[in-house]
């Protein structure tokens, strides 16, 4: 399993590609703003579709905020695949335009296909069976993380991890004031998280990726 991070977008967003050895990859979230970056993803995955037959691709969000779907339409149109996010964010995004306007953003949300990744669960865990889906709602209704526990094989080891949106940072959390938002519900979420193994990596949406045992502390 390796996991690659692309720093996209005018917020700095985490966009991570999940991959394995037998070419199925996971987008989350695709933040990519302009054709430079957009060009960035587009190279990396294409070459892992080169040396790989049976290449397969899902797209999925970790929570319906406007910078981590900037390049939505765009990854959804080349790869023809819808992006798979929980129900409760499915209907924010949608009104992306209202998520414009409150940032002061003039530009036009263009619509893009999604659906419910809890309905596509099992789908998704037939093309990379190692991960777990995780409802972490508070920074967002609908935020989830996606954690894949520790692995062996005949050629490699793979730690457990956790992509964690922007429910979890190094050194801090995803905040609440956002339409949504909820900091009960969030505390709540660490407090499940918090209960990892505490040398599994976090990679969250924004900065630098931590451990859960150095955010216990």
């Amino acid at each position: 399993m390796k996991v690659e991070r692309f720093v996209l977008g005018p917020f700095g967003t985490n966009t991570y590609v999940v991959s394995d050895d037998d070419g199925k990859v996971l987008l989350i979230d695709p933040a990519c703003s302009n054709e430079y970056e957009r060009q960035q993803l587009y190279r990396y995955i294409s070459n892992i579709k080169s040396q790989i037959s049976n290449f397969k691709l899902s797209i999925v969000a970790t929570h319906g905020h406007l910078d981590h779907l900037w390049g939505a339409k765009w990854a959804t149109e080349t790869w023809g695949v819808p992006v798979l996010m929980h129900e409760a964010d499915i209907p924010m995004a949608k009104a992306m335009q209202q998520q414009y306007d409150m940032f002061g953003i003039r530009a036009t949300a263009e619509p893009f296909p999604m659906e419910n990744i809890k309905s596509e669960i099992l789908n998704l865990k037939s093309q990379m069976s190692n991960f777990k889906l995780l409802e972490t709602p508070g920074h967002s209704l609908g935020s989830i993380c996606l954690y894949f526990p520790n692995s062996l094989n005949l050629h490699s080891f793979t730690p457990s991890f956790l992509i964690s949106g922007d429910t979890l940072f190094r050194m801090g959390y995803g905040r609440t004031d956002l339409p949504g938002g909820d900091m009960g519900q969030l505390i709540d979420s660490l407090e499940r998280l918090f209960a990892l193994p505490a040398d599994t990596l976090v990679y969250p949406g924004h900065g630098d990726f931590t451990t859960i045992g150095a955010e216990r502390r």
